[in-house]
């Protein structure tokens, strides 16, 4: 059989932990080891410290080329190209467009090269960044290769939306230039039903629900979590509220300090901002100042130890902004599923992510940016028996969620776009 060669092109990738460049990462080492030539394209790991890994600053000013092999000899080795690219350490709108735009620009040589060497049968392209759309379709009108688009964030929509560019103008170009990019692509993919909709809007095609995946059997619920507690510094008596995943402005986690100081009275209960980013430092400064006795920061946990470190944990904090809603989703809310973990989650009525915790029941839900809400919500969490709650959490990753299976349905939408004419897809939105 002809082995279909991928070229892939996201500006995040393996080796960081969590976000998107840990779903493309495993996306691509899924597609190598089902037998598919694979080359990618990407920048140097950076995400969520917007900082370059030790492992790989001093070569970050210019272009570096690896190799990753697997254990399966049917495994194709994976060709990376890591391209120089502006990372600020603290983002604001025109930074990260900067960012975007030095990945971009750097890719491009690597792009024009690849184009001498090797012929694609098509290009992956992830978004964020949305602009690494134009690379893709640079290469499609050369070569005929096919073109498949994904959206893990509307990125646009939510600088927008989040005030991080405030210039109606670039708005507007930026949006023109995505609705050209969302025409020129083969497929386009996005991870929720209520982003799928925004991006119909925006471009009149069909879009495929591709969403998030978990690894089921590497993480897995722990029955009883007070004897995991110890080992991370926390009496077996307390009650850890936890959240884990990127530090950034945009995440709104401001309100689990004021939480933390609303509940301070109730001595069992143990605050956990657990992770990274350039908000971090702003975080641990606001902390301070409220005095606050019953929340800890935590770095980035190491991944054999992670499934432990999600399970010692009572309830999992899902925070979002009032106007983010449909416009990112959680990727950490798939992994919480898959231990059986409890989830207070802040989601607007009307947003896929209220939907889906709803329609399951796997999880408690409050309006964003309501402190008192927020609250109660968690003391429900910590107070009551929320069992079945966490049995449909479990439930539902292991139904809807399986890594295999989400990655072999779009296996067959990567097939079918080589092969030739692409077929209206149906969006089945069970489990979105």
């Amino acid at each position: 059989m002809k082995q279909n060669r991928v070229l892939f092109i996201g500006g995040n990738y393996s080796p960081e932990q969590i976000g998107i460049g840990k779903y493309n990462g495993e996306m691509v080492d899924w597609l190598a080891n089902q037998g598919y030539d694979c080359t990618v394209i990407t920048s140097f790991p950076y995400y969520p410290e917007w900082k370059v890994q030790e492992m790989y600053a001093k070569r970050s000013f210019w272009f570096k080329k690896e190799i990753k092999e697997f254990n399966d000899p049917a495994a194709i080795p994976v060709k990376i190209y890591r391209c120089p690219q502006y990372t600020p350490k603290n983002p604001s709108g025109m930074k990260r467009m900067l960012l975007d735009f030095t990945f971009s620009f750097s890719s491009l040589f690597v792009l024009f090269r690849l184009l001498f060497t090797k012929k694609f049968d098509c290009v992956i392209c992830v978004v964020p960044s949305f602009q690494v759309g134009l690379l893709a379709i640079i290469y499609k009108k050369l070569t005929g290769a096919k073109f498949l688009y994904h959206i893990q964030d509307l990125q646009i929509d939510a600088a927008r939306d989040m005030g991080m560019i405030k210039s109606t103008r670039l708005i507007n170009t930026l949006l023109s230039i995505e609705k050209y990019i969302l025409k020129q692509a083969d497929v386009v993919s996005s991870i929720s039903e209520g982003m799928i909709k925004k991006v119909v809007a925006k471009c009149d095609k069909q879009v495929v629900f591709f969403p998030n995946w978990v690894d089921t059997n590497l993480y897995y619920p722990i029955e009883e979590n007070d004897g995991l507690k110890p080992a991370f510094d926390f009496e077996k008596t307390d009650k850890v509220v936890l959240y884990s995943g990127a530090i950034g402005q945009k995440q709104g986690l401001d309100i689990i300090l004021y939480t933390a100081k609303l509940l301070q009275h109730l001595t069992d209960v143990k605050f956990v901002i657990c992770g990274s980013g350039p908000y971090k430092k702003t975080l641990q400064d606001k902390a301070k100042a409220l005095g606050l006795k019953n929340l800890v920061f935590m770095p980035l946990q190491p991944s054999e130890k992670f499934n432990q470190f999600l399970n010692m944990a009572d309830v999992h904090l899902i925070i979002q902004k009032e106007n983010a809603s449909d416009l990112v989703m959680p990727s950490k809310l798939s992994t919480i599923l898959s231990i059986g973990g409890l989830a207070v989650v802040t989601a607007p009525e009307d947003s896929s992510l209220y939907k889906v915790l709803s329609n399951y029941d796997m999880g408690i839900i409050t309006e964003p940016e309501q402190l008192e809400l927020l609250a109660e919500a968690i003391k429900k969490a910590l107070y009551g028996n929320n069992r079945k709650t966490r049995r449909n959490a479990r439930t539902y990753a292991g139904n809807f969620l399986l890594k295999d299976k989400i990655l072999s349905n779009y296996l067959g939408h990567i097939n079918n776009a080589v092969s030739s004419s692409i077929p209206a897809f149906p969006v089945n939105m069970e489990g979105a």
